[in-house]
């Protein structure tokens, strides 16, 4: 283990016996932390046998047990004797997210949430998707092997660290038959949706005016006039295309209404602040209320260590054979119950 008992003191930095081993950080003083790394639960077979056919014992301890303590202890530091000391990885990356003054509180809660969230899916012994699961991934992707290929292709082409991620929709617009997607993830990126939106206290585009995305010339030009239909709101005039109105504002809006408008987004946008609003409606522009499923890690530490400079693609190929469906099942509720992480 890299670090020693909580209450004991430590001066020195360890020495370095390898390029990937041993180099991570040793903090100069240690006492009771208030963030812990979670335990696994195969921890103790994957510390002694590590994970067959995918990590040796010794990947294992640099991808997940020194990693890990690492980031925890990089928490503990920015949260001692703050109110953030006790909160969550997940509450602490959506709090700080695109906060620039806390930027390294989000990177650090970021990375330790994806890689707990990574490792959890892991398993030395998989056993086949249920069969609800594998339905929707069919209705998705039209097979669990199409899933595969574009999943695997989108990490392996990934020119950076990061992780992929397998996440069910869950806007009542889209189709019910595609709930399934990939989205990948860079560096300390998170997928949650709560994650996306920009918190400044002075935000020009928190001026609602009207322009979409895909607005043509001539729309544009009966905006300006005056021709489509208004609504006032919360103090600020949106402008809305024709025959949108002024319906019930608890009723999910359409998606150029609100999500594709300039001025819809960020924490202290109009949107966001009026709490009459369908939740569909406060996402960041472009953005998908997704929850998350499965992930992988493309970060080099972790496969490095096993498969070598040219190994990633089998690394994936290998990682894809241990994924506990039962647990990635379990968090999309498709069968009625669901427990996030």
């Amino acid at each position: 283990m890299i670090l020693s008992n909580p209450g004991r003191q430590q001066t020195a930095w360890r020495s370095c016996t390898s390029i990937l081993g041993k180099c991570l950080y040793a903090p100069k003083t240690q006492r009771r932390r208030k963030h812990q790394v979670p335990v696994l639960t195969h921890n103790a077979t994957l510390r002694k046998e590590g994970l067959r056919d995918v990590l040796s014992p010794d990947g294992y301890e640099i991808a997940w047990t020194r990693y890990q303590q690492f980031l925890v202890d990089k928490l503990n530091q920015l949260t001692a004797q703050t109110k953030d000391e006790n909160t969550k990885t997940k509450d602490l990356l959506i709090k700080y997210a695109r906060d620039p003054n806390h930027a390294a509180l989000f990177n650090y809660a970021s990375a330790a949430h994806n890689n707990h969230f990574f490792f959890e899916t892991l398993t030395p012994d998989p056993t086949p998707i249920p069969p609800l699961l594998l339905s929707h991934i069919n209705s998705s992707f039209s097979s669990l092997e199409t899933l595969r290929s574009h999943f695997l292709a989108t990490a392996d082409s990934m020119f950076g660290p990061g992780y992929v991620w397998l996440v069910k929709r869950t806007q009542s617009s889209f189709n019910e038959r595609m709930k399934l997607s990939i989205l990948a993830t860079y560096n300390a990126g998170s997928p949650y949706p709560g994650a996306h939106f920009r918190q400044q206290p002075v935000d020009m585009n928190t001026a609602a005016t009207g322009v979409t995305a895909d607005m043509s010339p001539t729309g544009y030009a009966r905006m300006m006039r005056g021709d489509e239909g208004t609504n006032q709101m919360d103090g600020r005039l949106r402008v809305y295309g024709k025959g949108y109105g002024t319906g019930n504002p608890n009723s999910p809006p359409p998606e150029a209404a609100y999500s594709g408008t300039a001025g819809s987004f960020g924490a202290y946008s109009a949107t966001t602040q009026n709490t009459n609003l369908h939740p569909e409606s406060r996402r960041a522009p472009g953005g998908a209320m997704v929850e998350v499923l499965l992930g992988v890690s493309t970060w080099e530490h972790v496969w490095l260590r096993d498969w070598g400079i040219t190994g990633k693609r089998k690394f994936l190929e290998a990682w894809w054979e241990k994924v506990d469906w039962e647990k990635v099942f379990a968090r999309s509720g498709f069968g009625g119950g669901g427990r996030r992480l």
